[in-house]
């Protein structure tokens, strides 16, 4: 089994509710360490051919690699569109405390 990196996952959701609840399902199986819900970002993109505008909010999910592929599967089922952008990459540099909490959380301790 390969080493675990630290990764983000950005989210757009339509809601503030909805990112919660999706958020605190992720924190409770374990499969993200913390989710910040970033209350308002402007959205313009291309669906079924028209350029289209939205108000939503933003999540931004805290894991590891070894548990991003899980994650971005469960994030995807707990999501409210229908093709949710669901985006990770790995974090290239963090301190050692918060690499071992993220370790903590994710493999289930407190």
């Amino acid at each position: 089994m390969s080493e675990a990196v630290a990764a983000m996952i950005w989210c757009p959701f339509p809601d503030m509710e909805s990112a919660r609840t999706a958020a605190a399902q992720l924190v409770e199986e374990r499969l993200i360490a913390c989710g910040n819900i970033i209350p308002r970002v402007e959205s313009v993109f291309r669906w079924k051919g028209a350029i289209e505008t939205a108000s939503e909010c933003g999540l931004l999910c805290k894991t590891d690699t070894v548990t991003l592929q899980k994650a971005i599967t469960r994030l995807e089922s707990l999501h409210p569109y229908e093709t949710p952008a669901i985006m990770a990459l790995p974090v290239s540099a963090a301190p050692p405390a918060t690499l071992g909490w993220l370790a903590e959380q994710l493999q289930g301790g407190d």
